[in-house]
């Protein structure tokens, strides 16, 4: 299995996502490669001093740089996890053939099944529309409607974003990324022995 984590720059949450599934996965004997990059970023940029902090206070030392978001590492990976709905939607806007690997975070493990049957029909719904646009083909109306009115009944699958904050705000996302990627682990633990 081989996972993606996206966000903005891969400097605050991406890194801190990729870094401590790695430790979680480690524990947990886990198989896993595990990589991150960032829709708007350049490559080589050091992960931002805070979330090095972090990352050091939960016993990590991984070295992980920036690298931007490209068809290699989509076509590399094999679950593409974003941090937020806009990552997700820029991810789906410019790879809309490999929608159906591309989700959020909280998306992929939320358990509620009447959420689960909509996201997966905004998901479908939504990599038709990209599909179609990129295809130069005329949109559905009543498919945006509906897009519409499913994505307002939605749950924030948002992971907050602490560029640019205090180390609390690290720390406050940290804690919910960990908490979505100890669930991560056991929802891929249970599909492995399937």
């Amino acid at each position: 299995m081989r996972i993606l984590f996206v966000c903005t720059g891969n400097t605050c949450r991406s890194p801190m996502a990729e870094a401590i599934f790695r430790k979680l996965a480690r524990e947990r004997e886990f198989h896993a490669e595990v990589s991150s990059a960032g829709v708007a970023t350049v490559e080589g940029l050091p992960i931002s001093r805070h979330a090095e902090d972090v990352l050091k206070d939960l016993g990590i030392k991984d070295q992980i740089t920036s690298t931007p978001l490209h068809a290699e590492l989509i076509e590399w990976a094999d679950l593409i996890l974003t941090l937020t709905q806009g990552h997700k939607r820029q991810a789906v806007a410019n790879f809309p053939e490999k929608a159906d690997k591309i989700f959020t975070l909280k998306e992929y493990v939320e358990e509620d099944e009447v959420v689960l049957a909509e996201q997966a029909e905004l998901n479908q719904l939504i990599a038709d529309l990209e599909l179609s646009r990129a295809l130069g083909q005329a949109i559905e109306e009543t498919k945006e409607r509906r897009i519409r009115e499913l994505l307002q009944r939605m749950p924030q699958y948002d992971i907050s974003d602490p560029f640019g904050g205090t180390r609390e705000d690290y720390d406050a996302a940290a804690r919910e990324i960990r908490a979505a990627l100890e669930k991560l682990i056991v929802k891929l633990e249970r599909e492995r022995f399937r």
